[in-house]
């Protein structure tokens, strides 16, 4: 056993804090802020032939302001099935068909919306969090497996310090990007 196990051990948890944080992101951003975001439609699954397909395969989603996304579907005979599966998401929009493309407007926050987002912003912060621990405790076991077999004590100490630093590094992160998405969702 030598000091590249551990080193290797560290690697894979920092592999998976790092996806940790992309799922992070990746969420937030189908969180609406007031303005519009193609990103919250990214969950729609529209009928297509009798499969669902993802709404952005179907038809080119655009914003032509701050206020509008525009959907124009690949085939006009769509046109009724992104309407109804943008009605059922139940994601707090009405689309409006006009024979050609879908409108949706993106209206204001209201207060009592904007906090129940950053509530919504803080749990996926919360389930983030949890993947770091996950992936700390991954990486620990896997260290003290390693000292089982015969990595020296002082490496495995070594290598569950440095574990807990990176960790903590990541939380901060995590804390930047909550903050930052807090504060876009609070701005009016």
């Amino acid at each position: 056993m030598d000091i590249n196990t551990a080193k290797e051990q560290i690697a894979a948890g920092k592999a998976k804090m790092d996806k940790a944080i992309e799922h992070l992101e990746s969420q937030l951003l189908m969180i609406r802020a007031g303005k519009a975001n193609v990103h919250v439609l990214d969950n729609i699954m529209v009928e297509y032939y009798a499969t669902p397909t993802p709404l952005v395969q179907v038809a080119s989603v655009t914003v032509p302001d701050s206020r509008t996304i525009l959907i124009q579907p690949w085939e006009k005979s769509l046109l009724h099935h992104i309407e109804r599966a943008i009605i059922l998401a139940n994601i707090g929009f009405t689309p409006q068909n006009n024979g050609e493309h879908i409108r949706i407007n993106v209206p204001t926050l209201t207060e009592e919306r904007r906090k129940n987002l950053v509530k919504q912003v803080k749990s996926e912060g919360e389930h983030a969090r949890m993947s770091l621990r996950n992936a700390r405790r991954d990486a620990i076991e896997a260290v003290k497996k390693l000292q089982k077999e015969g990595l020296p004590e002082d490496v495995a100490k070594d290598a569950e310090s440095e574990m807990q630093k990176i960790t903590e590094g990541y939380n901060k992160k995590v804390e930047n990007i909550l903050d930052k998405k807090e504060r876009e969702i609070m701005t009016v």
